[in-house]
């Protein structure tokens, strides 16, 4: 599958004369012209994952939905249905990108989210969003924050783990964590609330990106102790 930008372009300069030159009316069937493409594309990776999903939970039903985060993009939400019991999880149309273009076993990363699920509960729908920024608020207070904290320093109990919320310029609210043993290089790591809020109503665990870049951290500190 190719993306609008791998097939041969033209340079930006004649993209912006050749724009300049559209009257309105052709400038708003180009940009139909894009929306659609893109959505095609989009369509595309949602029905590629969802058979991924299949072949992977044959003797379930599996079905999905296509949503659009305002900051994060395209979402894709499937759930596997048996009898009464159905699991349902989402991700990131660029995550799932990245996923089948990298891994070795794309569908069985997929498939995982899902045998935890079942594993867990008789049933796993995806979890009610908040309704109001008060909600919202306590969701992260109360459920969000103190989870993500209690997994981390979990992770390593024989480390001091930093965990804090910070303000980022672009960002914004953003949960911060970091080893204060580690002096030099990097030694914390970072995520939008937001972020994490998403991964719980996609039915993910927001821990898991925390503590999977604290292991990322001490790998990489143990390997420069190594070389000094």
């Amino acid at each position: 599958m190719t993306t609008p930008n791998e097939s041969g372009d033209q340079p930006i300069e004649a993209q912006a004369t050749e724009e300049e030159q559209l009257s309105p009316e052709e400038q708003a069937a180009k940009e139909q012209q894009e929306q659609q493409q893109q959505n095609e594309i989009i369509f595309a990776w949602y029905k590629h994952a969802e058979q991924v999903l299949k072949e992977q939970f044959s003797d379930y039903e599996v079905e999905g939905q296509v949503g659009q985060h305002p900051v994060f993009g395209p979402l894709f939400a499937y759930t596997v249905r048996q009898n009464d019991n159905s699991y349902s999880c989402g991700f990131f149309l660029n995550e799932l990108v990245h996923t089948f273009q990298n891994k070795e076993n794309p569908g069985l990363w997929m498939s995982s989210f899902f045998v935890d699920l079942i594993r867990s509960s008789d049933n796993r729908p995806l979890p009610a969003a908040p309704q109001s920024e008060e909600e919202a608020k306590e969701l992260l207070d109360k459920y969000i924050v103190p989870h993500c904290a209690e997994s981390v320093r979990s992770e390593f109990p024989e480390e001091q783990i930093y965990v804090d919320l910070e303000m980022h310029s672009e960002a914004g609210p953003v949960l911060e964590v970091g080893f204060p043993s580690i002096k030099e290089g990097n030694n914390t790591f970072a995520l939008p609330l937001q972020f994490l809020m998403t991964l719980h109503l996609l039915n993910r665990d927001p821990a898991d990106p925390l503590v999977q870049a604290l292991y990322k951290i001490h790998e990489e500190h143990q390997q420069q102790a190594e070389h000094t």
